[in-house]
């Protein structure tokens, strides 16, 4: 399936959400229900769950937290937010560099309509290993109010419906925390660990 969009300026771009993403998620942290017992993680929040858990992924160079790892019924879902502009979207860019670089480490990619909107599944070949080896992904991006957030699903999630079902709903029961700083767009929020008393099992 061909994407239309990508010849589009980013600053002509529409955001790229399900039309009920206010009420269903992922959502706002002014759309949130503030006495949920979410665990903070700065620029998102999670909801505990039975069988979830936690993974901070650190970059080693700067030891800053650039990626939240979840763990849950037999798949991970890796979740970043970034910054983004209030009335223009960063979907359909991004989806265009992810396609491009799935396809220098000589991988394929198919784009197509899912839960979220247009999504990328991709199978990339896993360095150093047998030939026919590849890694399965699939990408999904949500569009919200100044911040854009990415999801990368592997695991069960990839080949069975039950597990496909579980780890949409934990993408749309993330909180986005954008904050009042002023960020360029594209730019990662800032993540943090959770708060004293907050265990990684909780969540």
């Amino acid at each position: 399936m061909s994407d239309n969009t990508e010849s589009l300026e980013p600053q002509d771009q529409p955001k790229s959400a399900p039309e009920n993403r206010a009420s269903e998620g992922p959502l706002d942290e002014s759309e949130a229900n503030a006495v949920r017992p979410y665990v903070d993680l700065g620029g998102v929040k999670i909801l505990p769950r039975q069988e979830l858990h936690l993974r901070l992924e650190v970059e080693e160079a700067s030891k800053r937290v650039v990626a939240v790892g979840l763990d849950y019924s037999g798949s991970t879902l890796q979740i970043q937010p970034f910054a983004a502009p209030r009335s223009s979207g960063l979907w359909h860019e991004i989806r265009q560099q992810i396609i491009e670089q799935v396809h220098t480490q000589g991988g394929t990619t198919k784009v197509s309509e899912g839960p979220f909107g247009p999504e990328v599944f991709a199978e990339i070949p896993v360095a150093g290993a047998k030939s026919d080896e590849k890694r399965m992904a699939r990408f999904v991006g949500v569009d919200g109010p100044r911040w854009f957030l990415r999801g990368v699903i592997a695991g069960e999630a990839l080949t069975d419906a039950d597990a496909a079902t579980k780890i949409e709903d934990l993408f749309r029961s993330i909180v986005v925390v954008r904050g009042n700083t002023p960020m360029p767009p594209r730019d990662l929020i800032p993540l943090h660990m959770p708060a004293t008393g907050e265990k990684e099992s909780q969540a």
